[in-house]
């Protein structure tokens, strides 16, 4: 019998929230879908809302294949070249 210790030993990260926005005013909005049935509709929705109540703009629609697992690096470098925030979520 093998036991493995769950605990990891690995390189520190250091991790930093994005800034927080002032306003959503005219900003624009990018959709990360995650695969999931649905999702894309169901974001595109809440996107909406962002439109109609700051005047927001729908620029991009983000993909991510795997819903369990997190955005690939170079996806999030585009969507943070491209829009000032993202929109996720799960759909089904």
């Amino acid at each position: 019998m093998r036991l493995y210790d769950p605990t990891s030993s690995g390189a520190e990260k250091s991790l930093s929230r994005a800034a927080v926005l002032a306003s959503l005013e005219g900003k624009t909005i990018g959709i990360l879908e995650n695969g999931k049935l649905n999702a894309v509709e169901m974001l595109r929705e809440v996107a909406v809302l962002f439109q109609q109540r700051h005047g927001c703009e729908i620029r991009a629609v983000y993909h991510k294949s795997n819903a369990s697992a997190p955005a690939p690096a170079e996806t999030l470098a585009k969507a943070a070249a491209e829009v000032d925030f993202l929109i996720t979520g799960l759909g089904d």
